[in-house]
């Protein structure tokens, strides 16, 4: 889907999302990927300074298209349990518009917003030699059955698809796979890939969710009230499209759709009553585990190149699926750009960054893996991690995730971040919305003008902490912790964390955010991740037998989770931390929560009994 789809889309989508309440499991609408010219590549030694991509050092350019596109639409793929999906194959042309004979290498893309609806993008691999398979997931566009978001039958229709397009009798299949495409299409290239089906070479996943629960779904422990109705509203509504292949068959068409009727009934409805209860789905558990990549992505041993965006909905989870496979030793390579879950998706604006358009990645990425083309020079011209930079603007390379490249420094609210007014935060339910935070937890949809890149208004709403004007350039990269004393004066609630460049004429630019709910707090830390003893990702355990209670006036130390960014603190600017209780549209408390008491009054401390503190993973 392109985006002026999504602004198509969006006016029947906000109408659905005024009857639905907010949550379920995590998987964003897709948007074909597309082409933006770049230029300059470069790589960091490992320990040294931030670097910019130099000068590109090779002469690679994308091969010209040499074939046209022919396309049997809705072939019928039978499933081992007898449910029928479908898929358009996409094979190279020739001249005529006939199909070029011969077997080539297959690109798949299983999409769950219906093909015939929001579907593309493939073509231009086609028209290089490859053949691109599209398939519509069960319960979805044309292929029969009930929706189950990356459920054990849908993974298990993955391998089956997979295996389908590289069996020897697909006469256009050489056997050789690779999985493409973004969102939901990245997701389950993961699932697929951990069950290792015959041929498959390489996965090129464009803004993939890590761990749904913690991404997306529930961020801190509030339902997502920003993105997942919109999710929900878009899977639902595209699946109530009549499938084209039935146009001839009144009676399969029927009954199709109301296998899909059944499955929103069946799944999306229930999930979304639960997790507005705040009963089983507002908890992380197995259902979470189930769906989220990070829990197969030790399986996954094939080339990988991740695409992620910083202010994207699974900002979070992109970058811990290609650190975890870079230190299981995968080929694997990380890029992030300044976008939203649409702009990442599309890959827009790479010029600087020593990467050509993402198509043109994506293509240099398979001819290498799936065509086996020799290209020495990949690895030169491309880092194993890209980022552009909030504050200069500027793309740096790096060798690692949270590698020797970084380390933390600890930052003192109270004294290095002095209070610029009370230390008191009132409970009002418009903190966030003038906020970049509305823009990134609406996939890009909906911006207020004046307030996506400007968060001075939001800040006069909560207790803001900052530094002198720097002397230096202070550059960080990784997963941030704000760790909080706070009281309040309910018996539950959330805490908001912004963290924020103050330029010399006082805007102020949100780099990024966190969030924790106060009975939650709890911390496992043997899954948090450290640098040099000093904790930069706490990790909260979500479940029912984890939350503590909260007396009102008593004072708790709540570790805050702040997404991972790249940026830089230019010498005059000011580092801000900002604490908020509440960010709407992101987050609203469950009818459990509400009972509780959210709606207390926050007060943040910072005394040598109860300190609070923001960690920062440092750029050496």
């Amino acid at each position: 889907m392109n985006l002026g789809l999504i602004s198509i889309l969006f006016p029947f989508l906000a109408l659905v999302m005024s009857f639905l309440p907010a949550v379920g499991p995590a998987a964003p609408p897709a948007v074909a990927a597309s082409q933006a010219p770049g230029s300059g590549s470069g790589v960091d030694t490992l320990g040294s300074p931030a670097r910019e991509p130099a000068a590109r050092s090779s002469a690679w350019q994308p091969r010209p298209a040499t074939y046209g596109v022919v396309v049997e639409k809705d072939v019928q793929l039978t499933m081992s349990d007898g449910v029928v999906l479908r898929a358009d194959v996409h094979r190279p042309a020739k001249a005529d518009g006939t199909a070029a004979p011969g077997r080539f290498p297959v690109i798949l893309t299983q999409n769950p917003y219906n093909k015939n609806v929001a579907g593309g993008g493939g073509d231009y691999f086609v028209e290089r030699g490859y053949v691109w398979v599209q398939s519509d997931v069960r319960g979805t566009g044309s292929s029969a059955g009930q929706w189950d978001a990356f459920g054990d039958r849908e993974q298990k229709d993955g391998l089956e698809v997979a295996n389908w397009a590289t069996s020897s009798k697909r006469t256009w299949s050489n056997g050789e796979l690779g999985l493409w495409g973004p969102s939901y299409m990245a997701i389950n290239q993961f699932f697929t890939a951990a069950q290792h089906p015959r041929g498959l070479k390489a996965m090129f996943p464009i803004v993939p969710a890590g761990d749904v629960y913690r991404d997306v779904v529930a961020s801190g422990g509030q339902i997502d009230a920003g993105f997942i109705p919109l999710w929900f509203g878009l899977v639902t509504g595209a699946g109530l499209v009549p499938p084209a292949v039935n146009s001839t068959r009144p009676e399969a068409t029927l009954t199709t759709l109301l296998q899909h009727v059944s499955g929103a009934l069946g799944f999306q409805v229930p999930m979304l009553a639960s997790a507005l209860l705040g009963t089983d789905a507002g908890y992380d558990g197995p259902f979470y585990t189930k769906r989220s990549p990070l829990s197969v992505v030790d399986e996954i041993d094939v080339p990988t190149f991740v695409t992620a965006g910083q202010y994207d909905i699974f900002q979070r989870g992109a970058p811990m699926l290609f650190d975890r496979m870079q230190r299981n030793g995968v080929d694997t390579k990380l890029l992030i750009g300044p976008w939203t879950h649409a702009e990442a998706s599309m890959g827009a604006g790479l010029e600087g960054s020593g990467i050509n358009g993402l198509d043109e990645m994506a293509l240099r990425w398979f001819d290498t893996h799936l065509k086996g083309l020799p290209d020495s020079t990949l690895d030169r011209d491309v880092a194993p991690v890209t980022y552009h930079e909030i504050g200069s603007g500027k793309w740096r390379t790096m060798q690692s995730w949270l590698g020797s490249e970084v380390r933390a420094k600890t930052y003192a609210l109270g004294s290095t971040l002095k209070p610029v007014g009370g230390d008191t935060i009132l409970p009002l339910p418009v903190q966030g919305l003038c906020s970049r935070s509305t823009a990134q937890w609406t996939a890009g949809a909906l911006a207020i003008p004046g307030c996506e890149t400007d968060n001075r208004i939001n800040d006069v709403l909560g207790a803001s902490y900052e530094t002198a004007p720097a002397t230096s350039d202070l550059a960080f990269s990784g997963p941030l912790n704000a760790d909080l004393s706070v009281s309040t004066t309910g018996t539950d609630g959330l805490i908001s964390v912004s963290v924020e460049d103050v330029a010399p004429d006082g805007s102020v630019d949100r780099i990024t955010g966190g969030w924790q709910t106060l009975r939650h707090r709890a911390v496992t830390a043997s899954k948090a991740r450290t640098l040099n003893g000093q904790v930069v990702q706490p990790w909260h355990p979500f479940t029912r037998s984890t939350e503590q209670a909260v007396r009102p006036g008593q004072i708790y130390r709540v570790p805050v989770e702040v997404f991972p960014t790249g940026a830089v603190i230019e010498k005059g600017h000011r580092l801000r931390v900002t604490v908020h209780s509440y960010d709407v549209p992101h987050l609203l408390p469950n009818v459990k929560q509400l009972v509780r008491g959210v709606a207390g009054v926050v007060t943040v401390h910072h005394t040598t009994t109860n300190p609070s503190t923001l960690v920062l993973p440092v750029r050496r």
